[in-house]
């Protein structure tokens, strides 16, 4: 990502796409905001009853209470009192009292509205990564989609509940504080004025550095995230090259990367840590020195001076507050960036406006259609009908278009040019929803879920009775080795389906789709992993337990199709061939030759599939 590209997304943090989540919740910020404020106006009149006690009790040279004048007029005590002294005691006490009463209520309800606001946004940000097309989310890689969906959240969830209730305390604590200075001695704000265009210069700096700084924690958090999955999901791949050394480099190299990232982090916030400090430092000293001067002037009383003194420090302190939280508004605000630029990605496969209801029949009908992403034609003039149980076989050579003539029916790719109907109906009419529950689709890469195998199996229909899934598991010639198991169907497969073959895991997911029980199969390579003769029980089995359903095969193997109403070749992305078995090797073209080839192979004792991909 280009540095003005992460300005783009940092500055459009409250635009439309995010502020909606923020106008949910700013009725309850606003209220929790005043309960602050009214808090702090509490903490703030503290140090002028500390007046009180010094100019009244410890001594009797006070002159004029202020705002608490009824304290010091001789209805609660004469000065230097012991009932003075209890008055001014008890209302000390309240106020203390009565300010930690409203700080826990504050901080208890914001930090719960906050926890809304992460909850919605977590549940936002996962519904748009179902949302999204396959080639949009490609776009980013995993480190990146977790830190999005997870610390991201968390970071702008913090800016919301703490940093800006922060911000706003802060800038309240100045404009009260210069307030009360000024009603009792407009000298003392002289040091403030004097001394804040140094500090707001510094602050200005700090927050410049401050958002180079998170911008390269975060990017640098993702490129770790990254690599740990990575790691975790290819630990079998790397010790079977014993490649450990050359991933352990990896490694070092990103976390040192991380490592430097936070040193920078420390060192800006050090060295402006080491800045604000020092201006703190010299704003107290001096307002010593002007207070001591104006009380031996007898402009000030002692107890008034000191208070001056504790005002001037809050507004330093609070200064330095401001200073910390734009550092942490700036670091919490790359990641609002990246949640809205996530928010605002539209997918390439939009929904129907006004989808149509009901799909009548499964017919389906490709009317010459084509496929081109980035410049580059996947499929070409593709006609074909599929009436509702027809069995269709596809094959080719890598990349001649089998993937994506399947996914452009469930709409992972949308057809460019000409139209794939269903029912009668171009699929684009109906929602994504209706129409991919047409359709159970194995795809090429297995998934399975760290479940049991009964859970994977049932993932469609989670509530259907045991009896169905052993069904579905016997169809896909899965059963055998399922029982075998030391939990048989209640064994919990490994993270992806570690601890199971390949071809083990095919048929759980070929037992999935099946269940599934939707009227049109897809069979995306989905045998590639199984011996010739498992292969054709599984698909016999599919014939005679299915045989109503439209299916639709993608494979390298003829076994796989030999048996299929249809056959196509494509290459390219165009259909070179088409018919039966028995009609293509008639034509004696590719696919006869392909045939052949994997004949010998299997009389050879060589493997078929490699025969296939040797030509």
């Amino acid at each position: 990502m280009t540095e003005n590209t992460a300005e783009k997304e940092t500055k459009g943090v409250f635009a439309y796409g995010m502020r909606r989540y923020w106008k949910k919740r700013m009725p309850c910020a606003v209220f929790c905001q005043v309960i602050g404020f009214i808090a702090i106006v509490l903490e703030l009149l503290l140090p002028l009853l500390s007046a009180l006690f010094v100019d009244f009790i410890l001594t009797a040279d006070g002159v004029d209470g202020g705002i608490f004048s009824f304290l010091v007029d001789g209805r609660f005590g004469q000065p230097q009192t012991w009932r003075l002294f209890v008055s001014i005691t008890c209302i000390f006490i309240a106020f203390i009292v009565l300010r930690e009463i409203l700080l826990y209520a504050r901080n208890i309800l914001f930090q719960y509205n906050g926890l809304l606001l992460e909850n919605e946004l977590r549940d936002a940000t996962y519904k748009k990564l179902v949302e999204l097309d396959s080639r949009t989310v490609s776009d980013y890689n995993a480190g990146e989609l977790l830190t999005t969906l997870s610390s991201d959240i968390i970071n702008f969830k913090e800016l919301y509940s703490r940093v800006l209730l922060s911000l706003g305390d802060g800038f309240f604590v100045l404009a009260v504080s210069c307030v009360i200075l000024a009603m009792n001695s407009a000298w003392m704000l002289i040091l403030p004025a004097v001394i804040a265009p140094s500090l707001l210069f510094a602050l200005y700096r700090y927050m410049h550095a401050a958002q180079s700084v998170s911008r390269r924690i975060r990017a640098c958090n993702a490129d770790m995230n990254l690599t740990v999955q990575e790691n975790i999901n290819a630990v079998r791949l790397i010790r079977s090259f014993s490649n450990e050394s050359f991933e352990e480099t990896k490694f070092d190299r990103v976390n040192a990367a991380l490592r430097d990232a936070y040193f920078r982090q420390v060192d800006v916030s050090s060295r402006y840590g080491l800045i604000f400090n020092t201006i703190r430092q010299v704003a107290y000293i001096a307002t010593i020195v002007v207070g001591t001067l104006l009380v031996l002037a007898g402009e000030f009383q002692i107890g008034i001076m000191t208070a001056a003194v504790t005002y001037v420090l809050k507004i330093m302190d609070y200064l330095t507050v401001i200073g910390n939280n734009m550092y942490l508004f700036q670091f919490y605000l790359v990641s609002g960036g990246r949640i809205r630029s996530f928010l605002e990605r539209k997918t390439r496969i939009p929904e129907a406006e006004s989808p149509a209801r009901g799909i009548s029949s499964p017919d389906l009908l490709l009317k010459d259609v084509s496929v081109t992403e980035d410049g580059k034609a996947l499929l070409r003039h593709i006609n074909l009908s599929v009436p509702y149980g027809k069995k269709v076989g596809i094959m080719g050579g890598t990349g001649s278009g089998k993937s994506v003539l399947l996914k452009s029916l469930v709409r992972i790719y949308d057809a460019t040019s000409g139209s794939i109907e269903i029912g009668g109906k171009d699929i684009r009419s109906y929602s994504l929803e209706e129409l991919r529950s047409e359709f159970s689709y194995v795809f090429q890469d297995v998934f399975l879920f760290s479940n049991t195998i009964n859970a994977n199996i049932s993932f469609a229909a989670p509530k259907v009775r045991s009896e169905a899934v052993r069904k579905a598991a016997g169809a896909a010639q899965a059963s055998g080795f399922i029982e075998t198991l030391p939990d048989g169907y209640d064994t919990i497969v490994g993270e992806r389906g570690y601890g199971l073959s390949g071809g083990q895991k095919q048929r759980i997911s070929i037992a999935r789709a099946l269940l599934k029980d939707a009227p049109i199969l897809i069979f995306d390579d989905a045998t590639s992993a199984l011996d010739v003769s498992t292969e054709r029980r599984l698909m016999q089995n599919i014939r005679e337990n299915y045989p109503e359903r439209t299916v639709l095969i993608a494979a390298h193997r003829v076994s796989a199709v030999e048996g299929c109403d249809e056959i196509l070749y494509l290459q390219d992305g165009e259909i070179i061939e088409r018919g039966t078995y028995a009609q293509l090797m008639e034509q004696n073209g590719r696919f006869a030759e392909i045939c052949r080839m994997q004949e010998l192979a299997a009389e050879t004792g060589e493997d078929g599939v490699n025969g296939r991909k040797a030509v």
